[in-house]
């Protein structure tokens, strides 16, 4: 009677035991679900509460399994939460940095006697250019390290990235010319990532030092050195402005190929970019000026992209720029220019 009573007292117990083991491990079993909004937001309270209430509280279980809070392109991009690759081999590591695209472009104005204010830097006879050519671009940065957890004058992560952009413009339809390869710009950076841990507002500040050069010989030999800071700033996970300002490192006069690239090619740039939480298009814009209230110059660019039907790791893309300094050797020439082509993987 006993060892009865004693069943079925331990089978009372054991029912709920069970019933909760069966319904609880879906949601909280991937121990990944909860931490992230920890580290996604270290200093705003009310968006990280907010996190847990969406993330620990779904409406089906499998949905908390199956997708974590939102990364906004910021945090993705720079690695502002240290959620993705902390255990990557070296080439997992790559991350992309600015776009990469493969276009076909034409320009109003093509720059066929490159020049500089130096005399052996002038192109004495005009070269045969097509006004339609192909532009292409590659770029990449790589995690070099981190400090994370820091809380220094509002700075809570500090990473390092090793980055480099490639772009190239490419005469493909200049037949009777051999179909030469007009520039193209080797772009070395070191960039120092301060996150701030904010929700929203300012994310992050990035100190850079950073290398253009055509490496061309004289006389279309262009180059330059600078230092930048850069502030990022996002909002609705939709909206981000990355605004820069730069100095340029000096060179001795005598070896350097444009002295006056700061007059054309400015102090500083801004870069606007919305997309959809439904990522059915992004949109970029890239404006420059060099601040002169005297002979104001400056360069803007519009990038439009929209997911093919064929699959998701191309974009239809579309590039409109006006201004000086659409490449390098160009930094004193003003012209106008419209691209057709693809995008590949961004954030």
């Amino acid at each position: 009677m006993f060892l009865k009573i004693t069943m079925d007292m331990n089978r009372g117990f054991l029912l709920p035991v069970l019933f909760c083991a069966v319904l609880v491990p879906p949601v909280y079993a991937a121990g990944d679900i909860l931490p992230p909004c920890a580290q996604q937001y270290p200093v705003d309270d009310a968006a990280r509460l907010k996190c847990y209430d969406q993330t620990a509280v779904p409406s089906s279980p499998v949905a908390a399994v199956s997708h974590g809070p939102e990364r906004s392109y910021l945090t993705k991009a720079w690695n502002l939460d240290n959620l993705s690759n902390s255990d990557s081999s070296e080439l997992d590591r790559l991350q992309p940095y600015r776009q990469n695209y493969l276009l076909v472009n034409r320009s109003s104005n093509p720059n066929r006697q490159p020049g500089s204010p130096l005399a052996d830097h002038n192109v004495t006879a005009p070269a045969d250019m097509d006004a339609a050519e192909i532009k292409f671009q590659l770029s990449f940065k790589a995690d070099i390290g981190s400090q994370r957890n820091m809380d220094f004058l509002g700075i809570k992560t500090f990473r390092l990235w090793g980055a480099y952009t490639q772009q190239s413009y490419w005469q493909a339809f200049n037949v009777s010319y051999s179909s030469p390869f007009r520039e193209t710009i080797y772009e070395p950076e070191l960039i120092g990532t301060l996150g701030t841990g904010n929700a929203s507002g300012l994310k992050l500040i990035n100190l850079g030092w950073v290398h253009q050069s055509n490496g061309r010989s004289l006389p279309e030999s262009r180059s330059w050195y600078r230092l930048y800071v850069l502030g990022g700033w996002e909002w609705n996970d939709m909206t981000s402005i990355m605004l820069r300002g730069w100095r340029r490192i000096q060179e001795n006069p005598s070896r350097d190929d444009n002295p006056d690239i700061g007059d054309y090619l400015g102090r500083g740039d801004l870069v606007i970019r919305w997309e959809p939480r439904d990522k059915s298009q992004a949109i970029a814009m890239l404006l420059r000026n060099n601040l002169s209230r005297t002979g104001n110059r400056g360069y803007a660019q519009i990038d439009w992209a929209t997911p093919l039907r064929l699959g998701s790791a191309a974009r239809m893309h579309i590039q409109v720029s006006s201004g000086y300094g659409e490449s390098l050797i160009d930094y004193n020439h003003r012209q106008n220019t419209i691209g057709l082509g693809f995008s590949f993987r961004e954030w």
